[in-house]
């Protein structure tokens, strides 16, 4: 899981956020303290702890004292929206630039994104994993 050149305490916070978004941690459950993550990733405590001070700083997690740290009402809808906003920037921008440049319109684009996912699902359906 451990990616170089990516800050460890940021890869400890994805992991969590990647856990609320897919529902494996769910809201109001207990997330995995510091000790737990730093035991797991083999990570000094201290990094998890900037990880997870970060998801605090979000509003993503919330500290109760004495018992440990839980996920937030709202969290995962947070995290989507961000998420979602992300991906926005990071692709549908491009997209509708080059998009603009090749005179392709919205109907264009849905048209090539809806054959593109045919495809793929035809390619996919015969290969199990």
């Amino acid at each position: 899981m451990i990616e170089e050149g990516r800050a460890l305490f940021l890869q400890i916070a994805e992991s969590v956020e990647d856990a609320i978004i897919d529902g494996s941690l769910a809201e109001e459950a207990q997330a995995p303290s510091t000790n737990e993550l730093a035991a797991f990733y083999r990570i000094n405590p201290a990094t998890a702890a900037k990880g997870i001070a970060m998801l605090t700083d979000k509003g993503v997690l919330s500290k109760r004292r004495g018992i440990g740290m839980f996920v937030a009402l709202g969290a995962r809808e947070l995290l989507l929206n961000e998420r979602r906003s992300a991906f926005a920037d990071r692709f549908v921008e491009p997209l509708l630039i080059e998009a603009r440049k090749l005179g392709l319109g919205p109907e264009d684009l849905e048209q090539l994104i809806r054959d593109r996912a045919s495809a793929t699902a035809a390619t996919t359906e015969g290969n199990p994993r």
